[in-house]
């Protein structure tokens, strides 16, 4: 609720302005477009919140686009977008470069997310991995081909990696939780800025590993298994619960207002 009340208000801000200061909750006059770029992981939010604001609303056209969070900030430090969803916050430079364009703004937290590694549904040798597992498959120069270079017990199958791109606050947040350095990643992956993307991959491979935002599991179940993580506390699966406790670590985007989490940042 306080997630579709913070998104909710972001929107109600821009189109109070482009109706000329009316209240957005009675619609009577607001008319303009509001154009929402980012994260995929903020996406599902930010979509929903744009067509419920939209059936009342209906002089505002609000679309919202799916660039990564990286992807998002580039157009929005520039002016060109009014709200710019992102699974981080705005790192020096790019604040630098809004500053630069005159664009001001305001930064809202909407959500908390668990990254969440995945495997195929048929999938059912790899339930848990280890930290140190998951840095040996994804670290820069990583030797591992097979599912069976990770532990012996598991097939003597290629493994066929799936992730975010490099645009991706997620992809930001996983190589520096899991390989100790932010951009740190092999290079030899199927990327991509749009969740759904690799859920399809990943859906369609049986020997594929990947990983991305809770909530795309979660609309997935079907077709996804979802692979707990052991940090050295015991092998833990996100939940709503493990999410936002912590207990899920290091995988849970921090709980701070100045942490990775889910994001909007709308121009004043």
């Amino acid at each position: 609720m306080i997630a579709w009340l913070l998104a909710g208000a972001a929107l109600g801000l821009l189109a109070a302005g482009c109706g000329g200061g009316e209240a957005a909750s009675g619609g009577a006059g607001l008319s303009g477009t509001i154009e929402i770029d980012g994260s995929s992981t903020v996406f599902p939010i930010s979509q929903a919140v744009a067509e419920e604001f939209q059936k009342e609303n209906k002089g505002v056209r609000v679309t919202v686009g799916i660039s990564g969070t990286g992807g998002g900030f580039k157009r929005f430090v520039t002016g060109e977008t009014d709200i710019s969803d992102a699974s981080r916050p705005m790192k020096e430079p790019e604040a630098r470069q809004a500053a630069d364009n005159g664009v001001e703004y305001v930064e809202l937290r909407v959500a908390f997310d668990g990254v969440s590694v995945m495997v195929n549904r048929a999938n059912e040798s790899v339930t848990c991995l280890t930290t140190d597992e998951l840095k040996r498959i994804w670290e820069p120069g990583s030797t591992v081909s097979k599912w069976n270079d990770v532990r012996p017990e598991f097939p003597d199958a290629p493994i066929r990696l799936y992730g975010p791109d490099t645009d991706s606050g997620t992809f930001d947040y996983f190589t520096e939780a899991i390989n100790g350095k932010e951009d740190a990643s092999r290079a030899d992956y199927t990327a991509s800025a749009d969740d759904n993307v690799l859920v399809r991959g990943i859906a369609g491979d049986r020997n594929s590993l990947g990983y991305f935002g809770y909530a795309y599991y979660v609309e997935n179940t079907d077709t996804l298994n979802l692979v707990a993580v052991d940090s050295g506390n015991g092998c833990i699966l996100p939940t709503t619960e493990t999410i936002n406790n912590g207990t899920y670590a290091p995988l849970s985007r921090p709980r701070s207002s100045t942490s990775a989490g889910g994001l909007s940042s709308a121009r004043r």
